[in-house]
């Protein structure tokens, strides 16, 4: 069920979105935290299951990817137990790993829903894991189909582009691909996103318009141009995610409109449907 005026943790404003949520949508992108888990850093309080729940019910959306939080290091449990508590038939996950796991525990977390491991490292300081651990992983997942997912500045894009490419995985791009603001598509980093999605060796999340705009809402113009260009070039390699509880900004944007510039970014419903639902089934797993 689709639309209320109840106010959800951690998202601004209350209304609905205009968009209607095809059945089985998928957000593909959010992020599970609860002070019942040992973490190593801040937490966002409010950003339980339930807690999520509410925006689920919101914005109409039925199926979940939970990425772990960098906070929880590579202690993938909050991530684990959100799936079971939602249901692995409508919830998967992406974790957080270094090259010490071992067989058993990549099974173990295959069987508790995780499709891919997430890198995030922008900054060496406060990163849990590093570049140079994605090769040596991303041989140890492929037997399970998994991907590898990058949360990476766009000058690391360029930088290792010839690893990339050659990783025996699909590779997921965070958010547009993070491009630099002022060059969008520009930068030459789109040009290796793009070269990868027209090989059908990546996907791109088609989100966090709010972390790649100077010009914010309600249009957020100069993501919304990114976001065209990605699915006008490949429409069946791109995934939607509201990226909840929005652990970055200190305003958290408002979700339906977030939801809402697919209206703007996929204007007709049968390439909607597809990042919603046929996409997310493919890369992650998801009963048809």
């Amino acid at each position: 069920m689709q639309g209320t005026d109840q106010a959800v943790p951690n998202s601004t404003g209350t209304a609905p979105p205009v968009l209607v949520a095809p059945a089985k949508a998928a957000d593909c992108h959010i992020h599970i935290y609860d002070a019942r888990y040992p973490s190593t850093g801040r937490i966002v309080e409010r950003s339980t299951v339930a807690d999520y729940r509410l925006l689920q019910k919101r914005i109409g959306v039925e199926r979940v990817v939970i990425v772990t939080p960098r906070c929880y290091g590579t202690d993938n449990t909050v991530t684990t137990d959100a799936i079971r508590e939602l249901g692995i038939d409508s919830a998967r996950g992406v974790a957080v790993l270094r090259p010490a796991v071992t067989d058993a525990e990549l099974k173990a977390l295959n069987d508790a829903g995780i499709r891919g491991i997430r890198f995030t490292v922008g900054d060496p300081a406060t990163a849990v894991v590093s570049i140079d651990m994605i090769e040596p992983l991303a041989r140890r997942i492929a037997d399970y189909g998994w991907h590898i997912q990058l949360n990476m500045p766009c000058d690391k894009i360029v930088e290792h582009a010839g690893m990339l490419r050659r990783l025996p995985v699909q590779v997921v791009f965070d958010h547009l691909g993070h491009p630099l603001i002022d060059e969008g598509v520009r930068h030459p980093s789109h040009a290796v996103i793009r070269g990868m999605l027209d090989q059908r060796r990546a996907w791109v999340k088609v989100s966090g318009a709010y972390m790649n705009t100077n010009v914010g809402p309600p249009t957020y113009a100069d993501a919304t141009r990114v976001a065209q260009a990605l699915v006008q070039a490949a429409p069946e390699r791109c995934v939607w995610g509201s990226d909840w509880p929005h652990p970055s900004p200190k305003i958290h944007p408002d979700d339906a409109v977030l939801f809402d510039l697919l209206r703007t970014w996929a204007p007709d419903d049968a390439t909607r449907t597809r990042i919603l639902v046929n996409n997310p089934q493919a890369l992650y797993g998801f009963p048809a």
